[in-house]
């Protein structure tokens, strides 16, 4: 497992800790895989019965390493080749049977806030902020999450979200129904350990067939997953991606004034 990701075992919950703060924990391929391999491994281990996603530092995660996707718009083959492939940790989150806490604490972004549309328990801390800013980027939404989020908060909210990037407080997110409840930061990791060893004790075949039922239906996930991945890797090699890229390292506005086409690829 990749040393930006801890992984530790104990009475039947595995937790997950990401552990990049000196980079906000943004992820990178290294990490998505790592984190895939651990939820993998829940599934495969009878003696998991819930998995915690946590996150070291003042952040959960600054989501995806923005190297990453710069390498892909410069036609890096390597970096071409992963992306293909897919996201290893959204593949891995749309398979699990085992239920999944996540603990956030502090902001996340992008994928931070996507994965949670597929965890089955999330508390955050008093200091959380949510933002999903693929569009402030010339990308689109993933994990399914062009689906997921309108459902679950409204097309209204999840397009303000998407497409202005505006961000979700704590409460709001638990007002919405994006988190089960709003902690004191110190709090944070108690409370989804407490959740977490309760939903341990329980029936385990009885957990993953409800778990199972409410994630169907599956094949509509995956076309999902499909769609966007297609619509992302080609967002990816665009001009305006370029621009957005360029414009994040550089600490100033994007400028996308010249856009010639506002047509999906």
């Amino acid at each position: 497992m990749s040393n930006h990701i801890l992984s530790e075992s104990s009475g039947g919950v595995l937790t997950l800790t990401m552990n990049r703060p000196e980079k906000k924990n943004a992820l990178t391929r290294a990490m998505y895989q790592a984190l895939a391999d651990g939820i993998d491994a829940a599934d495969a281990d009878p003696d998991i019965r819930c998995i915690i996603i946590q996150a070291n530092g003042d952040m959960f995660t600054a989501g995806n390493d923005l190297a990453d996707f710069a390498a892909v718009n410069r036609g890096d083959p390597d970096a071409n080749a992963a992306r293909e492939d897919g996201n290893p940790l959204l593949n891995a989150l749309e398979r699990a049977k085992t239920p999944i806490v996540a603990a956030l604490n502090g902001r996340a972004v992008g994928v931070g806030v996507t994965m949670l549309l597929h965890c089955d328990l999330v508390y955050v801390a008093e200091d959380a902020l949510l933002t999903t800013p693929f569009v402030n980027l010339a990308l689109v939404p993933e994990a399914a999450s062009s689906m997921l989020l309108p459902a679950r908060i409204g097309h209204a909210r999840a397009f303000a979200m998407f497409v202005l990037g505006e961000a979700v407080d704590a409460r709001k997110a638990e007002a919405w129904g994006l988190a089960n409840a709003v902690v004191p930061a110190g709090d944070l990791r108690p409370r989804a350990r407490a959740a977490a060893e309760a939903v341990a004790s329980r029936a385990a075949s009885s957990v993953a067939a409800t778990k199972a039922l409410m994630r169907r239906p599956a094949e509509t996930v995956r076309e999902r997953y499909k769609e966007e991945g297609r619509l992302f890797a080609a967002q990816l090699k665009t001009a305006d991606a370029a621009e957005a890229f360029a414009a994040f390292a550089e600490k100033r506005p994007p400028d996308f004034s010249k856009a010639r086409s506002k047509t999906p690829a």
